[in-house]
């Protein structure tokens, strides 16, 4: 590990300013993701801002009018999901945070870093092979490598990496709103689905804060999808494993009929995908096996898959209805 700076400010204006003067400076918050890549010599910050102290970033909104929950940028991935307002009204979100990583881990990851991790590609995280995430202009080892655990949707030839989170799965379905506050206490509010990017030529940003710019909190709106909801993860091995497949499904239904529904699907791009597709062709029709079927059909027709991860596209056919059956039957085991 090389040298660094270790700075601590309870002043969101100062930490800020630390972002802009200084490129390679870098948050610090539970340090599970940014140390080990430290250690690895794949980050090499200058210097670490400790943000458990931050003002804007501790404060705790419980459920507003309008019935959204605003949870704390620094607040413990454990804590929110055990959280009883997040478990009555939002339990994909905490089904989604529990399948993440291990116990340990989630006691110490905050929120805001979960959004913020970087891609586990091994090619990535190998300071030995090229890779334009970590070295912008030196080529992506997995294009032509192994690519089993890679992308399936949104890839471009300068990454085909995945977004790793759990948690930003379910947030993407659930319609989350990431808030940011930027120099001079400037705030604004980003969209779940724009604050995460898709490679293009710049698959060294992985999202679309601005220099100076940090979370504050993220706001869940207020929805009916609590009684059918459901996350859905496949993996190689049953605990401490990365999603080869993972599926948020929610739905509100009526009589049967399908009156709102989002699906948002994992490891399977550079960001949470959402399943537009398979979402429009399930709006207003009955929650039944058949339809689902004919959904992820045709979400998964949108899939390009490489050298050697061609068998997703089936598995998350299946994924997909499976979760989408499960939510439908009230997230209970179908």
């Amino acid at each position: 590990m090389r040298p660094f700076k270790f700075s601590t400010t309870a002043d969101s204006n100062e930490v800020s300013k630390i972002l802009i003067a200084n490129p390679h400076a870098r948050l610090l918050g539970g340090g599970t993701n940014l140390l080990d890549l430290m250690k690895e010599d794949v980050e090499r910050p200058t210097e670490l801002v400790e943000v458990g102290n931050i003002d804007v970033m501790k404060i705790v909104s419980p459920a507003s009018a309008t019935g959204s929950i605003v949870i704390p940028a620094v607040e413990k991935n454990a804590r929110t999901a055990n959280d009883p307002a997040i478990r009555e009204n939002f339990p994909m979100l905490s089904q989604a945070i529990l399948s993440g990583a291990s116990a340990q881990i989630r006691n110490m990851a905050t929120n805001g870093g979960n959004l913020n991790q970087r891609t586990r590609c091994t090619y990535f995280y190998d300071v030995a092979m090229p890779c334009n995430k970590r070295e912008p202009g030196s080529g992506c080892g997995a294009m032509k490598g192994l690519n089993r655990m890679h992308a399936i949707f949104g890839w471009s030839d300068k990454c085909v990496a995945v977004h790793p989170s759990d948690m930003c799965v379910a947030l993407a379905a659930l319609d989350a709103v990431v808030k940011v506050q930027g120099a001079n206490g400037k705030q604004r509010s980003i969209p779940f689905t724009a604050y995460h990017r898709l490679p293009g030529d710049q698959p060294q940003k992985d999202n679309t804060l601005q220099p100076g710019e940090l979370i504050t909190a993220i706001e869940i709106p207020k929805n009916n999808f609590a009684e059918n909801s459901y996350y859905l993860k496949v993996r190689d091995r049953a605990s401490y494993a990365f999603a080869l497949i993972s599926v948020a499904a929610a739905m509100e239904l009526k009589n049967n009929k399908i009156v709102r529904v989002s699906i948002a699907m994992g490891g399977v791009a550079h960001k949470p995908w959402r399943a537009s597709v398979a979402e429009k062709y399930l709006l207003h029709k009955e929650a039944t096996e058949a339809n689902f079927k004919i959904a992820a059909a045709n979400e998964m027709k949108l899939a390009k898959p490489l050298e050697h991860n061609l068998y997703k596209v089936e598995l998350g056919r299946k994924a997909l209805v499976r979760a989408l059956m499960q939510a439908a039957n009230g997230g209970k085991t179908i």
